[in-house]
Protein backbone atom coordinates (compact mmCIF):
# COMPACT_ATOMS: atom_id res chain seq x y z
CA UNK A 1 0.00 0.00 0.00
CA UNK A 2 1.66 3.24 -1.07
CA UNK A 3 -0.74 5.32 1.20
CA UNK A 4 -3.87 5.20 3.97
CA UNK A 5 -7.15 5.86 1.13
CA UNK A 6 -8.54 8.92 1.09
CA UNK A 7 -11.39 6.84 1.83
CA UNK A 8 -10.08 5.95 5.10
CA UNK A 9 -10.16 9.74 6.07
CA UNK A 10 -13.93 10.65 4.83
CA UNK A 11 -14.86 7.78 7.07
CA UNK A 12 -13.49 9.02 9.95
CA UNK A 13 -14.99 12.52 9.42
CA UNK A 14 -18.34 11.28 8.70
CA UNK A 15 -18.56 8.76 11.82
CA UNK A 16 -17.14 11.88 14.21
CA UNK A 17 -16.63 15.30 13.37
CA UNK A 18 -13.55 15.77 15.25
CA UNK A 19 -11.70 11.75 15.14
CA UNK A 20 -8.63 12.83 16.65
CA UNK A 21 -9.88 15.22 19.04
CA UNK A 22 -7.98 18.03 17.11
CA UNK A 23 -9.85 20.86 19.02
CA UNK A 24 -10.27 20.23 22.55
CA UNK A 25 -6.86 18.48 23.78
CA UNK A 26 -4.33 20.30 25.17
CA UNK A 27 -1.73 18.29 23.48
CA UNK A 28 -3.18 19.45 20.27
CA UNK A 29 -3.40 23.26 21.02
CA UNK A 30 0.39 23.21 22.56
CA UNK A 31 1.12 21.24 19.12
CA UNK A 32 -0.39 24.08 17.16
CA UNK A 33 1.38 27.02 19.07
CA UNK A 34 4.62 25.59 18.90
CA UNK A 35 4.44 24.48 15.27
CA UNK A 36 3.44 28.53 14.96
CA UNK A 37 6.53 29.81 16.77
CA UNK A 38 8.42 27.39 14.53
CA UNK A 39 7.96 29.44 11.82
CA UNK A 40 11.04 30.96 10.42
CA UNK A 41 9.33 34.91 9.20
CA UNK A 42 6.84 36.94 10.81
CA UNK A 43 4.77 37.55 7.68
CA UNK A 44 4.19 35.09 4.46
CA UNK A 45 3.03 35.91 0.90
CA UNK A 46 1.57 32.93 0.51
CA UNK A 47 1.13 29.64 2.21
CA UNK A 48 -0.21 25.73 1.53
CA UNK A 49 -1.29 23.61 4.30
CA UNK A 50 -2.25 20.14 2.72
CA UNK A 51 -4.14 18.28 5.07
CA UNK A 52 -5.60 21.16 7.15
CA UNK A 53 -8.30 18.49 8.91
CA UNK A 54 -10.83 21.12 10.57
CA UNK A 55 -8.98 23.93 10.02
CA UNK A 56 -7.62 24.88 13.39
CA UNK A 57 -3.89 25.49 12.15
CA UNK A 58 -5.50 27.39 9.07
CA UNK A 59 -7.30 29.94 10.83
CA UNK A 60 -3.73 30.87 12.78
CA UNK A 61 -1.78 31.01 9.50
CA UNK A 62 -4.46 33.57 7.94
CA UNK A 63 -2.93 35.69 11.11
CA UNK A 64 0.83 35.10 9.16
CA UNK A 65 -0.05 35.17 5.79
CA UNK A 66 -1.64 37.49 2.77
CA UNK A 67 -3.03 33.69 1.49
CA UNK A 68 -3.45 30.42 2.76
CA UNK A 69 -4.33 27.28 0.84
CA UNK A 70 -5.41 25.08 2.61
CA UNK A 71 -6.82 21.50 1.57
CA UNK A 72 -7.61 18.23 2.87
CA UNK A 73 -8.25 14.72 1.50
CA UNK A 74 -11.83 14.15 2.90
CA UNK A 75 -14.52 16.32 1.41
CA UNK A 76 -16.27 17.02 5.27
CA UNK A 77 -13.03 17.94 6.62
CA UNK A 78 -12.47 20.50 4.02
CA UNK A 79 -16.19 21.86 4.47
CA UNK A 80 -15.94 21.64 8.44
CA UNK A 81 -12.51 24.00 7.26
CA UNK A 82 -14.57 25.94 5.17
CA UNK A 83 -16.94 26.78 7.32
CA UNK A 84 -14.54 27.72 10.22
CA UNK A 85 -12.53 30.10 8.12
CA UNK A 86 -15.21 31.46 6.44
CA UNK A 87 -14.47 34.90 7.37
CA UNK A 88 -11.36 35.26 6.95
CA UNK A 89 -11.37 36.37 2.94
CA UNK A 90 -7.04 35.88 2.63
CA UNK A 91 -8.09 31.51 2.64
CA UNK A 92 -9.01 29.54 0.15
CA UNK A 93 -10.20 25.89 1.66
CA UNK A 94 -10.74 23.08 -0.88
CA UNK A 95 -10.38 19.18 -1.34
CA UNK A 96 -7.33 17.64 -2.65
CA UNK A 97 -4.99 14.98 -2.53
CA UNK A 98 -1.10 15.52 -2.21
CA UNK A 99 1.20 14.35 -3.88
CA UNK A 100 -1.11 13.12 -6.56
CA UNK A 101 -2.42 16.47 -6.97
CA UNK A 102 -1.29 20.51 -6.01
CA UNK A 103 -2.23 23.83 -6.22
CA UNK A 104 -1.04 26.12 -8.76
CA UNK A 105 1.57 28.62 -8.45
CA UNK A 106 4.60 28.44 -5.57
CA UNK A 107 4.51 28.96 -1.89
CA UNK A 108 6.75 30.81 0.54
CA UNK A 109 5.37 28.44 3.18
CA UNK A 110 4.25 24.71 2.78
CA UNK A 111 3.36 23.20 6.27
CA UNK A 112 3.14 19.27 6.06
CA UNK A 113 1.50 18.83 9.73
CA UNK A 114 0.67 15.31 10.72
CA UNK A 115 0.54 14.00 7.16
CA UNK A 116 3.24 12.20 6.27
CA UNK A 117 2.78 8.72 8.07
CA UNK A 118 0.04 8.00 6.25
CA UNK A 119 2.40 7.39 2.57
CA UNK A 120 4.87 4.62 2.47
CA UNK A 121 8.11 5.87 1.28
CA UNK A 122 8.48 6.61 -1.96
CA UNK A 123 5.34 8.51 -1.62
CA UNK A 124 6.70 10.30 1.24
CA UNK A 125 9.73 10.84 -1.18
CA UNK A 126 7.49 11.86 -3.79
CA UNK A 127 5.42 14.56 -1.21
CA UNK A 128 8.85 15.81 0.21
CA UNK A 129 10.17 16.32 -3.84
CA UNK A 130 6.91 17.84 -4.94
CA UNK A 131 6.99 20.39 -1.96
CA UNK A 132 10.71 21.81 -2.59
CA UNK A 133 9.67 22.02 -6.06
CA UNK A 134 7.05 24.45 -5.27
CA UNK A 135 8.82 26.49 -3.07
CA UNK A 136 9.50 30.08 -3.69
CA UNK A 137 13.47 30.87 -3.81
CA UNK A 138 12.92 32.21 -0.58
CA UNK A 139 10.60 29.52 0.47
CA UNK A 140 10.29 27.80 3.66
CA UNK A 141 9.12 23.58 4.54
CA UNK A 142 8.38 23.52 8.09
CA UNK A 143 7.12 19.66 9.00
CA UNK A 144 5.56 18.97 12.71
CA UNK A 145 4.85 15.03 13.27
CA UNK A 146 3.32 12.43 15.85
CA UNK A 147 6.71 10.16 17.01
CA UNK A 148 4.84 6.87 18.28
CA UNK A 149 4.01 4.73 16.35
CA UNK A 150 0.14 4.46 15.44
CA UNK A 151 -1.43 1.03 13.99
CA UNK A 152 -2.94 2.82 11.01
CA UNK A 153 0.43 5.27 10.34
CA UNK A 154 2.39 3.43 7.57
CA UNK A 155 5.83 5.69 8.42
CA UNK A 156 6.16 6.57 12.19
CA UNK A 157 6.95 10.66 12.31
CA UNK A 158 10.50 9.95 12.91
CA UNK A 159 10.81 8.12 9.59
CA UNK A 160 8.70 10.81 7.57
CA UNK A 161 11.62 13.49 9.49
CA UNK A 162 14.31 11.54 8.22
CA UNK A 163 13.14 11.15 4.60
CA UNK A 164 12.23 14.97 4.58
CA UNK A 165 15.74 15.82 6.29
CA UNK A 166 17.39 13.95 2.72
CA UNK A 167 15.83 16.92 -0.04
CA UNK A 168 18.05 18.97 -2.33
CA UNK A 169 17.59 22.35 -2.84
CA UNK A 170 16.91 23.03 1.00
CA UNK A 171 18.77 23.54 4.41
CA UNK A 172 17.89 22.58 7.47
CA UNK A 173 16.78 25.76 9.88
CA UNK A 174 15.21 24.25 12.98
CA UNK A 175 15.34 20.85 14.94
CA UNK A 176 12.61 20.21 17.67
CA UNK A 177 12.10 17.01 19.59
CA UNK A 178 9.77 16.22 22.06
CA UNK A 179 8.89 12.63 22.99
CA UNK A 180 5.42 12.89 21.17
CA UNK A 181 6.22 15.07 18.14
CA UNK A 182 8.90 16.52 16.04
CA UNK A 183 9.63 19.77 14.11
CA UNK A 184 12.02 20.74 11.43
CA UNK A 185 12.11 23.76 9.04
CA UNK A 186 13.66 23.98 5.89
CA UNK A 187 14.37 26.62 3.95
CA UNK A 188 15.34 27.02 -0.25
CA UNK A 189 19.15 26.99 -0.60
CA UNK A 190 19.22 30.79 -2.09
CA UNK A 191 17.73 32.12 1.46
CA UNK A 192 20.12 34.41 2.95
Amino acid sequence: MSRVPDAHFEARYQADADPWRLEPRWYERRKRALTVAGLQRERYRRAFEPGCALGLLTVILARRCAEVIAVDASATAAVAAAQRTEGLPNVTVGRLSVPDEWPQGRFDLILLSELGYYLDRPTMARLRDGAVARLTDDGELLAVHYRPAVEEHILDGDQVHDILRAASGVRHVLHHVEEHFRMDAFMRNGMA
